[in-house]
């Protein structure tokens, strides 16, 4: 069903993501968050990683994912959406079950390998992929269309 990186999703023909654009996409957005938790506890006598940055993040990951079409921040930079496996947009629960997914992938037993499993599979879906059934597709840009003007005889061309 997969060829060169393409697979049919519901009917359409999509571009998956690679590794790299996916692991830059997640680098990006985890350090926005840890930048937006230093903002938050400057001056507190809270630990950086506290709960804070788990609600914050999940916060965002829903914000992102469900109300703008799939994009994350790092991900609209790297031009890659997340959609569900029916080629659907993201429903709160996809959302919230791909983020706790990540964590899923980094307890210590498993040593990330949720996470690079996108790199083995067929359909290049992390663990966190395969619980919230959805993809990471390229973004192809919209196609824009000139109007045509037909030649204008009275200017000689």
């Amino acid at each position: 069903m997969r060829d060169g990186g393409h697979s049919d999703v519901a009917g359409l023909s999509l571009e998956l993501a690679g590794l790299l654009p996916r692991a830059a996409a997640f680098l990006m957005d985890f350090l926005l968050l840890w930048l937006i938790e230093m903002v938050l506890l400057f001056g507190s006598s809270a630990p950086a990683g506290s709960p804070v940055l788990i609600v914050i993040g999940a916060v965002y990951q829903w914000f992102f994912l469900t109300r703008r079409d799939g994009q994350t921040i790092g991900k609209r930079l790297m031009k890659i959406r997340v959609i569900r496996t029916d080629g659907k947009p993201l429903t709160t629960n996809n959302a919230l079950i791909r983020y706790t997914g990540y964590y899923l992938n980094l307890l210590p037993f498993v040593f990330g390998m949720g996470l690079l499993w996108a790199a083995l599979d067929v359909y290049r879906q992390g663990w966190h992929d395969k619980l919230a059934r959805t993809y990471v597709i390229k973004v192809s840009p919209p196609v824009t269309t000139m109007p045509y003007y037909p030649p204008d005889d009275r200017l000689g061309f």
